[in-house]
């Protein structure tokens, strides 16, 4: 993507737009005459965008929900039009009681004028329960929804809490957009057993959940059989962090550089010592890749709701439950000493054992392979950057519990393999990357040995072009992809394997006032979504703003 011009439009220059080159808007998305799945406006899609279009949807699955008598509270009720937080209390309903089967977070959103995408979140007692983004509005005006379930949370929300939500935001002369949003949970109880409709049992969640005092330390219960670290690793902020797929080594010629090049990878340290590594998702905010004709539709995979990085620090229990504080500390390997544009919040979920005052263990395995990154520049008409990254940890340890000893191994690998290559003046800017995140836990001591296995894949593969008169057009597929399957003694119990694949291609004409700019663009998903569970297989594609596709296949 052309930096440069990101620079631009991020001083000033806003959301501009044009016809893609040399064919018309169908025949330069490939976009069949006729599609099953047609909604009825189809037949109107305008020859360019307009100053409205249809409001953003994607193609994930709804939350489930139990059919049981539900309790819903209004948490937060905001306008945003600058950095202060909106700030509220919470109190769970009591007419639900305090055991539920499962609890749902609506946000419900709507913003017009002129906007840029804003990252936002939303705590209760400090926990943070939603990550988001917003999409960016027409001049009339969208309206949006992002639904979770946010079962995991039960123990915070059992009591009252104070409640803070944030979507940083500008608002003036150029900048009319208030975010306008409206948060609700949704309680759904269990209900007396009958023999049509058996009762759903109280969610399997954890007993406490922890933030890290000051930032960085971690007092665990005593009696801590289990503990999981979930991270809500976003790099953003409107500089090169949000692009952190792109930088390149010092050596090469382009605006956004890093010592070591792209290759970023979320760690976290208990007491100094390696815990967890994961690969960040590559998420691509509704205005990324300079083309925000891309996203207004269909945005990019996770940038609705963006899922926390998980590290079971399980084995590290018997260290930890000695009552003392621990230093935990989250950090981004290739970040630049000093340069900002990362958030790393931390909860921790704690399973206790209610039997046990002190469950004691150890850490009886701790392998860290060494960090392969390498990034080699290219001169010449076309630069061009290779970069292979690569890292393995595994550790394991054991925990003596009221039911006896349960030993935890985890064995992480991640891998980034890319090709970076523009020209001068970045007027051609194109990546293709991939990113893979395998992990296997198992855990031992009850009954037959249980194993988890889930392989994670994101691909990006993009080229952004700046031709003549200033006409902008970016071409983009994005991948998030990954295989989960769970086995006790050998034998399979339950999978999943999930294909969210996004495609766009826009067009506009930069640095010219709204009415000149004669965006076109068709985006698509298909969120493929199968296993033990059920099957999910929704498709999407919006051409000039109209929503042209919407199928079902399941």
């Amino acid at each position: 993507m052309t930096r440069r011009i990101i620079m631009s439009m991020l001083t000033g220059a806003t959301l501009l737009a044009s016809t893609l080159l040399g064919a018309s808007p169908a025949q330069a998305a490939g976009v069949p005459a006729q599609t099953a799945g047609l909604p009825a406006q189809a037949a109107h899609v305008p020859a360019e965008f307009g100053t409205d279009w249809h409001d953003p949807v994607t193609a994930a699955p709804p939350v489930t929900r139990p059919d049981t008598r539900s309790c819903e509270v209004t948490v937060a009720e905001a306008q945003f039009r600058d950095f202060t937080p909106y700030q509220g209390t919470y109190a769970p309903p009591k007419e639900c009681g305090d055991r539920w089967s499962k609890v749902v977070l609506r946000l419900d959103g709507k913003v017009k004028g002129r906007q840029y995408d804003r990252l936002g979140h939303l705590r209760f007692g400090g926990v943070e329960i939603l990550r988001t983004s917003t999409p960016q509005p027409s001049p009339d005006g969208i309206e949006w929804s992002v639904e979770k379930d946010v079962t995991r949370y039960s123990p915070t929300l059992r009591s009252p809490q104070p409640v803070e939500m944030l979507i940083g935001n500008v608002v003036d002369d150029t900048y009319t957009g208030i975010i306008d949003v409206k948060v609700t949970l949704t309680f759904y109880t269990t209900r007396t057993h009958t023999a049509e409709k058996p009762t759903p049992p109280p969610a399997d969640t954890p007993d406490r959940i922890l933030t890290l005092t000051d930032g960085t330390t971690l007092t665990t219960p005593r009696n801590s059989e289990r503990i999981v670290a979930e991270v809500y690793a976003t790099g953003s902020g409107g500089g090169c962090e949000e692009y952190w797929y792109l930088t390149v080594p010092g050596s090469a010629p382009y605006s956004c550089q890093a010592d070591n090049g792209p290759y970023r990878e979320v760690q976290i340290k208990v007491d100094g010592q390696l815990a967890g590594i994961a690969a960040p998702f590559p998420t691509v905010w509704t205005g990324g890749w300079s083309n925000p004709f891309l996203w207004y539709v269909v945005p990019g995979p996770r940038a609705f709701d963006i899922k926390p990085i998980e590290y079971d620090l399980t084995p590290f229990a018997g260290l930890l439950n000695d009552g003392r504080p621990h230093h935990v500390e989250v950090s981004v390997v290739g970040l630049p000493e000093g340069r900002p544009g990362w958030s790393t919040p931390v909860n921790v979920l704690v399973w206790q054992d209610d039997k046990r005052e002190r469950v004691t263990g150890d850490l009886t395995v701790h392998r860290a392979g060494d960090l392969a990154n390498s990034s080699a520049y290219t001169p010449g008409s076309q630069h061009r950057v290779d970069t292979e990254g690569a890292h393995r940890l595994t550790v394991a340890g054991y925990v003596d519990t009221s039911h006896g000893r349960v030993t935890t191994t985890i064995s992480r690998s991640l891998t980034n393999s890319s090709v970076h290559r523009w020209t001068d003046g970045e007027t051609t800017d194109s990546l293709d990357a991939a990113w893979t995140d395998t992990e296997t836990i198992t855990i031992e001591g009850r009954g037959p040995a249980k194993t988890t296995r889930a392989h994670r894949t994101y691909t990006m593969d993009g080229t952004t072009t700046l031709g003549a008169a200033d006409r902008l057009r970016t071409v983009l597929t994005l991948g998030d992809r990954a295989t989960v399957v769970e086995s006790r003694g050998g034998h399979r119990t339950a999978w999943s394997r999930l294909d969210d694949t996004y495609t766009g291609d826009a067009t506009y004409t930069i640095n010219v006032p709204r009415d000149q700019r004669h965006a076109v663009g068709t985006t698509s998903e298909r969120y493929r979504l199968y296993g033990s569970t059920g099957c999910h297989d929704h498709s999407l594609t919006a051409v000039q703003g109209v929503l042209t596709e919407d199928r079902h296949r399941c």
